[in-house]
């Protein structure tokens, strides 16, 4: 689902994130960890309380449940029954989140699109079978790809003929929300998710400090170009060494689909992070600003003050909002250029 991205077959990613932690957290409360498999990727959870092993119980119960609707690959799934009928009712929170997917493909002005997934099968990304289409190819799907296709009437979603919805740039953002709500419902104060690459806060370490998450080198894995310290925060990154692969040209082309194209994205970025209190906001906003491009991301970054965001370009030159800025420690190496607001 990811990352990050959009994804049509939920497929395991590598991280982007590196989260730190240290010995002390676990002397001031007690601490209780969870690996799950889902949505085809690891996600680790670690909660600090005395019920942690209740919450965490349900919190993977949830996560299951939530994949059971969004998996477009499930047959039985809401999303796969809107794909292979053109129109079915489905759960609150299916119609709840392909909403807010649309409105996020308005907002972004298509840079993120909920219905490129026939291009995803065509070049290869959903089944690991890469090859580049023909142009014919991809301009005739590209005929059946666009959310004003895409219509939620009550509990009825409804796409155009030819159509399919994917909700892999989308889902694991929101089922982070899903379940930060849920443990704190759960009387949990102090949790860390990594949700394959999308990481979700929930308050501070129990020490009472902030929580350390590392953006990865999009080039170098491993290294790690800053250090963000945040709490209560989600933080999403897409990029184009998630899962790609080299053409016979000899290019790299990525997951991430251009909607305007059908071709993977090439803006010039190769690495866009964001940082802000809402995991599908920002799972859907990582994967749109990757699209755009840095001048486009830029612009709408000044007028979006409610998320911060960093991006790498191809020449690893870094732009940062002042706010990722102000909670940002870059290793020596690096060096930032701030995107100030209007």
């Amino acid at each position: 689902m990811r990352k990050k991205t959009i994804t049509g077959a939920f497929l395991c990613i590598a991280a982007a994130l590196t989260v730190f932690s240290s010995c002390s957290e676990s002397k001031s409360a007690q601490e209780h960890k969870k690996d799950v498999f889902a949505m085809d990727t690891y996600m680790s959870l670690k909660v600090y309380g005395e019920n942690g092993k209740e919450a965490l119980d349900a919190a993977e119960k949830e996560i299951q449940r939530l994949e059971g609707l969004f998996s477009v690959t499930d047959g039985k799934s809401d999303v796969s029954r809107i794909n292979l009928q053109g129109s079915a009712q489905v759960s609150e929170d299916t119609a709840e989140l392909i909403t807010a997917a649309l409105g996020y493909c308005k907002e972004t002005d298509v840079a993120l699109d909920i219905t490129v997934y026939p291009l995803l099968k065509e070049w290869g990304f959903t089944a690991g079978e890469y090859h580049i289409p023909d142009d014919a190819v991809i301009d005739g799907l590209l005929s059946s790809v666009g959310y004003d296709g895409v219509t939620v009437s009550d509990s009825t979603v409804t796409v155009r003929k030819g159509g399919a919805v994917d909700l892999g740039a989308v889902a694991k953002g929101y089922t982070g929300d899903r379940i930060c709500s849920l443990l704190k419902e759960k009387g949990i104060a102090s949790a860390l998710l990594n949700l394959g690459g999308n990481v979700q806060a929930v308050g501070k370490k129990p020490d009472g400090s902030p929580w350390r998450v590392g953006i990865e080198h999009p080039r170098d894995a491993g290294r790690v170009v800053c250090t963000l310290s945040v709490e209560d925060k989600a933080v999403v990154t897409s990029g184009d060494y998630e899962r790609y692969f080299i053409g016979e040209d000899g290019r790299r082309y990525c997951h991430i689909i251009d909607p305007e194209t059908g071709r993977p994205a090439d803006s010039g970025l190769i690495s866009v992070t964001v940082i802000g209190a809402s995991g599908v906001e920002c799972d859907a906003l990582s994967t749109a600003l990757f699209v755009m491009g840095r001048e486009r991301a830029e612009s709408f970054l000044q007028t979006h003050g409610n998320i911060d965001a960093v991006l790498i370009d191809r020449d690893m030159k870094i732009y940062m909002t002042e706010g990722a800025v102000a909670c940002a420690e870059m290793s020596g190496e690096y060096e930032n250029t701030v995107i100030k607001r209007q």
